[in-house]
C-alpha cells in the first residue's frame, strides 16, 4: 500500500511538470501544489507579506520564509481552475467554464468586468473568437491615478474601449506561451504588449505582474494583472531626452557615445540617476569624468543591464552583470527596490519599447571610473588616511598610473603607528608601485618597483599570490589610473641574507655550527631562490654534545641532512595550503612534507606562521623557522623516543652509500652547482 502511494505521488509530480511544459510560472504552481498536498486536492500554497500581493513562492523564498526581506505568511487557496465544495476537503471541483466576460467575475476582476460593459466591449468578449485578456484587478483600478481614470471614464466609447483593447490579444495565450522578451500585438491598433517570463516564475506584461493566471474561458483565457497598463511608444533614449529631470544623464550619455544605443531595439534596464543625483557627485568629479570619455562610458554602462528587470520580478537580492562588465546587486526591501543594498529607486517601471527605466537618487560609480585612491575601501581606511597625512597622495601625478598594495586595517598595530613619521613614509612608499599592475599581470619572479625605488618580488602559488612576505586577499580592483591589491600584513622588503638573520636572531647557533662544519656557510650568503626550513636550537634539545660531534664527523652525511632543509624556490607561509600536505622538493632530492595548520601543531612539521624574507639584488630566499627537526632522508636513520613533542634521543649512521654530491661550489638562482 505504501509503495502504491509513493508511485501514485511520483506520477502526480511528473504529470505536473509535463503540464508545465517548461514554463517557470507553471512549475512554480506545480511546486505550490506539492507544498499544499496535506490541505487536500488542487490546493496551492502561497506566500504573502501582509498588506501586499500574494506570490506563488520559489524554493528560495519558501525556505527563507520571506519576500523582499519581510516575513511572509503562508496562505492556502484553490489552484487556478478549481473551487471548493461545501463539506469536502481541499478544492475537488473544477470551476465552471464561461466566456471571457463571465470569467472576469469568476476571478473577481469585477471592475474590469464593469468597465467592459459600460465601454460596449461586453458583446465582443461574450461572442465567438479566441482572446487573451490581461485583466487589471480591482485593486489595480483603485490605485490608478485619478486624472487618468477620469479621462478614461469620461470617454467610455473611445478612450476606455481602446484602453481595454490594449489589454487584449486576438489569440489564447497561456503562461507557457508567454516567452521572455516576446512582444504580443494588442487589439488596440496592434500596439505591442511586452512580455517577460522570469526564472522565478514571475510573468509580466509591460511590467505588470500576472497574479492569477490561466483561467480558461470558452473563447479565450483571462490573466489577472496587478496594474492598469498603457500603450508604449518611446525608447529609453526618447524618455531621457524629454525628461527635464534627466537632462544631465542625457548629456553624459551623449558625451559617452551611449545615447544612440539607447534608441535602438534591445532588452535593457536603465537605472537612471536624476539631475539631483549627479549634483551629489560634486562639480570637480563631474568635470573629471567629462574629461575622460572612457571613464564616462564606463559610468553610463554601469547603470545599464542587458536584460529587462521589472520591479515585480525582484523578490530577493540577485547579482546582475552590467554593460560595463562589473556586477550590481538588485534587491528589494518591502515595496522598495534596492541597488547594492541601498534604497535609492525613486520611480519604478517606466516601460519603453526597448526596456525599462528605474529612476534613482544616487549615481552608481564603477571602479573603472574611479581614481586609484578612490578604490581604497573601509577595510583599508587606515592606509588611506596615512597616505594622505604623509603627503603621498598629493604627490601622485594626476596623469600617472600607480598600484596600491593596501594593507588591511589590522596590519597597523600600535607599534607601527608609533614609528617616526619619516620611517612611516618609507614604509608606505613600499606599498605604492610606480606603474599600474592588475592581478592578471602578476607572475612568479616578477619584480615591481615602488615609488621609493625598492624592488618587490612576486610569488605565485596554487591558491595564493604573494608579494614579499605578504599574500594578497580577495578584493583587487582596477581604476582609471591604477589598481588596488589588498594585503594581509605590511610589506617588509628584506635587506639581509639568511646568514645575517640567523646570526642576529641568536636561536640558531647549533644549525649554524653544523653548516660551518659541513663547509656550507657560503650557501647562506650566496645568490639564489630557495626556502630554508631552519631548525632552532630547541629542535636539537634531545641531542647530546657527543651526538653533535658524531654528526659533524661525516661531512658527506651532514651535507645530505642539511640539504634536506633547503627547498628550491621561495615559499611564503601564506602560500601554503591549510589542512593538506604540501610537498616540496629538497635540494637533497627527497620530498619535504609540510602540513600548515593555523593555530595548531602539524603532525609532521611545525612551521611558525611568521617568516623572514631576504633580498640582496639577485639574492632571493625565504627563511621559515621550525621548532622540531625535519624527518631525515633515507641515507640516515634516527632512532628517537616519541614523547609529548618529538625530540631526538640517539643518532646512528648506518651504511651510507657514497653520494654523487661531493662538494657544493655555489648556488645560482636556486640551482646548486655541484662537483
Amino acid at each position: 500500500m505504501k509503495l502504491f502511494f509513493i508511485a501514485a505521488f511520483a506520477l502526480f509530480v511528473l504529470s505536473m511538470f509535463d503540464k508545465a511544459d517548461s514554463s517557470a510560472y507553471d512549475k512554480i504552481v506545480a511546486h505550490s501544489r506539492i507544498r499544499a498536498r496535506k490541505e487536500g486536492p488542487n490546493v496551492c500554497a502561497l506566500q504573502q507579506v501582509m498588506g501586499t500581493k500574494k506570490y506563488f513562492s520559489t524554493c528560495r523564498n519558501w525556505y527563507n520564509k520571506s519576500i523582499c526581506g519581510r516575513k511572509a505568511t503562508v496562505l492556502y487557496e484553490c489552484c487556478p481552475g478549481y473551487m471548493k465544495l461545501e463539506g469536502m476537503h481541499g478544492c475537488p471541483a473544477v470551476a465552471p467554464i464561461d466566456d471571457v466576460y463571465g470569467t472576469l467575475g469568476v476571478v473577481k476582476a469585477t471592475s474590469t468586468q464593469r468597465y467592459s460593459e459600460i465601454s460596449k466591449l461586453r458583446p465582443e468578449i461574450e461572442g465567438s473568437g479566441s482572446y487573451t485578456f490581461f485583466a487589471p484587478s480591482n485593486e489595480a483600478w483603485d490605485s490608478l491615478d485619478d486624472t487618468m481614470k477620469n479621462a478614461l471614464v469620461s470617454n467610455v466609447n473611445v478612450e476606455l474601449y481602446n484602453a481595454l483593447h490594449y489589454h487584449m490579444s486576438k489569440r489564447r495565450l497561456l503562461t507557457k506561451d508567454l516567452k521572455n522578451g516576446m512582444t504580443v500585438p494588442s487589439m488596440n491598433l496592434d500596439l505591442d504588449l511586452y512580455i517577460n517570463h522570469y526564472p522565478n516564475g514571475v510573468v509580466t506584461v509591460n511590467c505588470a505582474r500576472i497574479i492569477h493566471g490561466n483561467q480558461v474561458a470558452t473563447n479565450g483565457v483571462v490573466h489577472v494583472i496587478d496594474r492598469v497598463i498603457s500603450a508604449v511608444g518611446n525608447t529609453i533614449q526618447d524618455v531621457i531626452e524629454n525628461d527635464d529631470e534627466l537632462s544631465t544623464l542625457s548629456d553624459v550619455a551623449q558625451s559617452a557615445g551611449v545615447l544612440e544605443k539607447l534608441g535602438q531595439p534591445g532588452q535593457y534596464t536603465l537605472f537612471a540617476p536624476t539631475n539631483k543625483a549627479f549634483e551629489g557627485l560634486g562639480q570637480e568629479v563631474l568635470e573629471r569624468l567629462r574629461g575622460d570619455k572612457g571613464a564616462l562610458k564606463a559610468l553610463v554602462n554601469f547603470h545599464l543591464l542587458d536584460s529587462v528587470q521589472c520591479s515585480e520580478a525582484i523578490m530577493s537580492g540577485t547579482s546582475y552583470e552590467t554593460m560595463e562588465g562589473s556586477n550590481v546587486i538588485i534587491g528589494c526591501d518591502g515595496e522598495s527596490l534596492t541597488v547594492n543594498g541601498i534604497k535609492m529607486v525613486l520611480k519604478k517601471d517606466i516601460v519603453t519599447t526597448n526596456g525599462v527605466i528605474h529612476l534613482i537618487d544616487k549615481v552608481l560609480m564603477p571602479d573603472s571610473a574611479k581614481q586609484v585612491m578612490e578604490l581604497v575601501g573601509d577595510s583599508q581606511s587606515t592606509f588611506r588616511d596615512m597616505v594622505a597625512q604623509l603627503g603621498l597622495s598629493s604627490a601622485m601625478r594626476p596623469k600617472a598610473e600607480y598600484t596600491l598594495l593596501a594593507p588591511h586595517n589590522d596590519a597597523f598595530s600600535d607599534e607601527v603607528m608609533s614609528k617616526d613619521q619619516r620611517l612611516l613614509r618609507i614604509l608606505l612608499e613600499n606599498h605604492i608601485l610606480k606603474n599600474k599592475v592588475v592581478l592578471g599581470e602578476l607572475y612568479n619572479g616578477q619584480h615591481l618597483e615602488t615609488i621609493g625605488g625598492k624592488l618587490l618580488r612576486v610569488f605565485i602559488y596554487r591558491t595564493a599570490v604573494c608579494i614579499e612576505n605578504s599574500c594578497l586577499i580577495r578584493g583587487s580592483k582596477e581604476g582609471i589610473n591604477g589598481a588596488l591589491h589588498i594585503t594581509k600584513t605590511l610589506l617588509k622588503p628584506s635587506e639581509k641574507t639568511i646568514y645575517e638573520i640567523l646570526m642576529e636572531n641568536g636561536r640558531f647557533k647549533i644549525f649554524l655550527s653544523l653548516m660551518e662544519a659541513a663547509e656550507m656557510t657560503d650557501l647562506l650568503k650566496q645568490e639564489g631562490d630557495f626556502t630554508l626550513f631552519a631548525p632552532s636550537d630547541e629542535a636539537f634539545a634531545g641531542l647530546t654534545q657527543s651526538d653533535l660531534t658524531l654528526l659533524k664527523s661525516d661531512i658527506t652525511a651532514l651535507r645530505t641532512i642539511l640539504l634536506y632543509h633547503f627547498n628550491k624556490g621561495i615559499f611564503i607561509g601564506g602560500g601554503l595550503e591549510n589542512g593538506v600536505t604540501n610537498l616540496f622538493k629538497s635540494l637533497q632530492g627527497n620530498n619535504i612534507k609540510v602540513i600548515f595548520v593555523s593555530g595548531a601543531r602539524p603532525a609532521i612539521t611545525h612551521i611558525q606562521q611568521h617568516s623572514f624574507s631576504c633580498l640582496i639584488r639577485k639574492w632571493s630566499c625565504v627563511l621559515q623557522w621550525i621548532s622540531s627537526s625535519l624527518a631525515v632522508p633515507d641515507v640516515t636513520k634516527f632512532t628517537r623516543v616519541v614523547q609529548s613533542k618529538p625530540t631526538f634521543t640517539k643518532l646512528t649512521i648506518e651504511g651510507i652509500e657514497e653520494p654523487s654530491i661531493t662538494e657544493i661550489t655555489r648556488l645560482v638562482q636556486g640551482m646548486c652547482l655541484l662537483r
